[in-house]
């Protein structure tokens, strides 16, 4: 049999195809624009995704027996606050997870109802990308939109929707709302109140793993596709990753260098950060996890390659960087191009370089980019290693996590051995994963990762590069504190 794994980004949505064994048969990726109406915003057209994934699911079962075609997974990117109304039409582009209008409704929630308040409702504190604040926004500056709506949902469940007509979610994307109480499984009576929000409009909530239909027999129709095709309930991006990475049980983490940042723990018992510098969500596998976010992560290169260097050869660029000067460098970068969450939850944290001299050279600058993403990842680490937990490896993923550069520099500064697995496909893979445990091909996610995962290979700090990144990450961790008065100045 056949299964689908969707892993909506924010600049693409990619599909594969994998097989019973877990091989990947194939791969396509379309891609969608992403607007910025306004400084600091962040906006897509959720048709946008709809067309590029029916797209991508023709183009890549083309050849094979659709008949073998058993369920379809998706993994998303997180928060992003999808409204229709009772015709299904969508009212407003949907406003994405690193999108920063919302500080006012962010500072309401925190200050108002109350950090103390909103973490023993929700296990969390509100951030600026959150699904909650967003809603806050759109009823104080777009009130007439506001009352048209029908139907809430976030960025994947838009695309389960449109494919099997149940309006539904999971739980580790729904943990990102700051609607749910993560550690009952259900959503929060008392937020749903505080927000204005109709509990008429939520989704009706699953776990990852779950089936929550099947495909609408116009859309099998149109894709050639068996009418009994199941539609997991799938995760979160992150939440999908680490499922794809075999990030399940207790005790495992794992890293994305995607757009964003992530590091990833999973754990059986519900816990959380006292300071709530990490997000306390629950996980694909019926679990809970414990997660830090860096708005941006590959994103950053890209910005630098693409838009300031102007050549995008990311590895010509890399080739230029001299390995007997990593951890040397006195240039640094903060890596806040879209603010930042954890651990510093400040949407008006601004990127930065600095340390500059004469002589410092493009290589220099490069090099600094790749270290101040691997810092941004080391401070949630800190946070997670405050809390006592122990964590001496890791896998990595994300479109980052292809370059062996940046993957050195990453074991080095965080001082973790790191395991890349043999499907390099993040959350595409794990969505396809929880689609074959959706279909009964395996009783439970943890046995299907034991099954299907297998790590390629692996990468061990070095004790003296590792040494001379923990002097720089001393370093960096002291920039955040000094700047950040600037940054409120900067964004008056």
């Amino acid at each position: 049999m056949y299964y689908i794994g969707v892993d909506l980004g924010t600049s693409a949505v990619k599909l594969l195809l994998m097989d019973g064994g877990g091989a990947v048969r194939g791969v396509v990726s379309r891609s969608y624009p992403l607007s910025f109406p306004h400084p600091g915003w962040s906006e897509q057209n959720p048709e946008d995704w709809l067309r590029a994934v029916l797209d991508g699911i023709a183009a890549l079962t083309a050849g094979i027996d659709k008949t073998q075609v058993a369920g379809i997974g998706v993994g998303g990117q997180m928060h992003g606050l999808v409204a229709l109304d009772r015709e299904d039409r969508v009212l407003r582009p949907a406003i994405l997870w690193n999108d920063g209008r919302t500080a006012a409704e962010t500072d309401w929630l925190n200050e108002k109802i109350g950090k103390k308040t909103l973490s023993a409702r929700t296990a969390n504190i509100a951030f600026a990308g959150f699904t909650a604040p967003k809603l806050l926004w759109m009823r104080a500056h777009e009130p007439e939109l506001y009352a048209r709506i029908d139907k809430i949902m976030l960025p994947k469940d838009y695309i389960n929707y449109m494919l099997s007509g149940v309006h539904c979610t999971d739980y580790s994307d729904a943990s990102g709302t700051l609607l749910l109480d993560v550690e009952h499984r259900c959503w929060s009576a008392a937020m749903l109140a505080d927000c204005g929000v109709d509990p008429a409009w939520m989704p009706r909530l699953y776990e990852s793993y779950e089936a929550v239909g099947t495909l609408l027999p116009a859309r099998a129709a149109a894709l050639g596709l068996p009418a009994d095709v199941r539609i997991a309930a799938g995760a979160g991006d992150n939440a999908a990753a680490a499922v794809g990475t075999g990030t399940v049980g207790d005790g495992r983490c794992n890293i994305s260098l995607g757009t964003s940042g992530t590091i990833f723990i999973s754990s059986s018992r519900f816990g959380v950060d006292s300071h709530n510098a990490l997000h306390s969500f629950d996980h694909a596998d019926g679990g809970y996890h414990l997660m830090g976010c860096m708005l941006s992560a590959a994103s950053c290169n890209k910005w630098w390659q693409e838009e300031i260097l102007g050549g995008g050869d990311y590895a010509g660029e890399e080739a230029g960087i001299d390995p007997a000067g990593l951890g040397r460098s006195h240039v640094y970068w903060l890596p806040y191009l879209m603010g930042e969450r954890s651990p510093h939850n400040d949407p008006a944290a601004r990127a930065a370089f600095i340390g500059m001299t004469m002589d410092t050279t493009r290589a220099q600058m490069t090099q600094a980019v790749l270290e101040g993403v691997a810092f941004g990842i080391r401070d949630s680490l800190e946070v997670a290693r405050s809390l006592g937990l122990t964590i001496t490896r890791s896998t990595i993923c994300g479109g980052g996590a292809k370059s062996a550069l940046w993957r050195r520099i990453c074991a080095n500064v965080l001082n973790l051995t790191l395991d890349t697995v043999a499907a390099e496909e993040g959350p595409g893979y794990g969505g396809a994963i929880l689609a074959a445990v959706a279909c009964g091909a395996f009783p439970s996610v943890a046995a299907a990762a034991g099954a299907l995962v297998r790590v390629r290979d692996s990468i061990a700090p070095e004790p003296k590069l590792a040494a001379a990144y923990e002097q720089r990450y001393q370093v960096f961790r002291s920039l955040y504190p000094a700047l950040k008065p600037l940054f409120g100045a900067l964004a008056q």
